[in-house]
């Protein structure tokens, strides 16, 4: 209707540098930092308005990254109810960081803080959405906001404790029970030895490339595909050889705070001679090179987690034991 307001559209954006800072506007005199963004524009979309804001305000020419939020607010003393899209930007690299630089006449500061830092510093009506936003970041899901607060069902950002009292009070419908359950990463890794008894290694052309790995990957689940079928596609994508995995060693489970659990199937890929090893053909996106290491050899190249699997599925494979359970590595 003509005679009623429609809602404020404003995009906010959670812009981090390379070591996970926060950037966080503060004005000298005034109680109320705020995260970089504004109103949307016309019929800008909401990625447009931010982008248009970051470059216009802080001379940082980026788009605006994945959504991780959306938060509705009620109507205040100008009437209008507010909807936020709160989106990624970054991580800045170091020299694009450094040239960050307030408009002219803009009395703002730009500075940079660690997470906990920035909710801190933030006032109430926003901390709790960077909190949210983060949380989605972190969880690589979706936050389902009013006012801050994430409603039932959220993907991310609801207090684990309020998402089990909700869930025994029997008042989360089956879609929202599903959305808010706490979610895993699966992939499935092959161990591949020598003739010498040496353990084959791959180097990510991804990421921290100094850490080396096993060679497998992600299992597409939402294609329908099983652990082993994933463990054979990788080894094939990765290093040109199809070779049926053979019986699964050991499931390693890991997990960190505010992090999905990580969930590793290991498949013994069995003894390769040379000719087979001669035949290797890097995936150059995803590898820079392969090697075989000895056991002794794995704490210089691997995650102390890593190196604990890997030994745990040799001990495995050398005396028959298996399938193991595994934490982090250890039985």
């Amino acid at each position: 209707m003509p005679d009623r307001p429609s809602p404020l559209v404003t995009a906010t954006g959670v812009v981090l540098d390379t070591r996970g800072r926060v950037l966080v506007l503060t004005t000298p005199g005034r109680t109320d930092p705020e995260l970089p963004g504004g109103a949307v524009d016309g019929t800008e979309a909401p990625e447009e308005g931010l982008a248009r804001a970051l470059r216009d305000r802080l001379g940082l020419a980026v788009r605006a990254g994945r959504l991780l939020a959306v938060d509705s607010r009620p109507p205040g003393p100008p009437g209008r109810s507010e909807i936020v899209h709160v989106h990624l930007v970054g991580p800045l690299p170091p020299e694009a960081a450094a040239a960050i630089a307030l408009s002219a006449g803009d009395p703002a500061e730009a500075r940079w803080f660690p997470p906990e830092a920035a909710c801190a510093l933030l006032p109430a009506r926003l901390a709790p959405r960077l909190r949210a936003a983060l949380a989605a970041l972190h969880t690589g899901s979706f936050a389902h906001l009013v006012d801050g607060a994430p409603q039932p069902g959220s993907p991310a950002g609801l207090d684990p404790a309020r998402r089990l009292a909700l869930e025994h009070s029997g008042t989360l419908d089956p879609a929202s029970h599903r959305a808010s359950r706490p979610k895993a990463v699966t992939a499935a890794s092959v161990l591949f030895t020598g003739s010498d008894g040496r353990i084959l290694l791959v180097q990510p052309a991804y990421g921290r490339s100094d850490r080396w790995n096993l060679p497998g990957g992600g299992i597409d689940s939402d294609l329908g595909e099983i652990p082993r079928a994933a463990a054979r596609r990788e080894v094939q994508e990765e290093l040109g050889l199809d070779l049926a995995p053979g019986r699964l060693l050991a499931v390693n489970w890991s997990h960190k705070p505010g992090r999905p659990a990580r969930i590793r199937f290991l498949y013994d890929g069995g003894v390769l001679d040379a000719p087979t090893l001669a035949r290797i053909r890097l995936d150059r996106a995803e590898l820079l090179q392969w090697r075989t290491v000895t056991p002794e050899e794995l704490p210089g190249l691997v995650k102390p987690a890593l190196r604990r699997q890997i030994t745990a599925c040799l001990t495995a494979r050398a005396t028959g034991a298996g399938p193991l359970e595994l934490h982090a590595g250890r039985p």
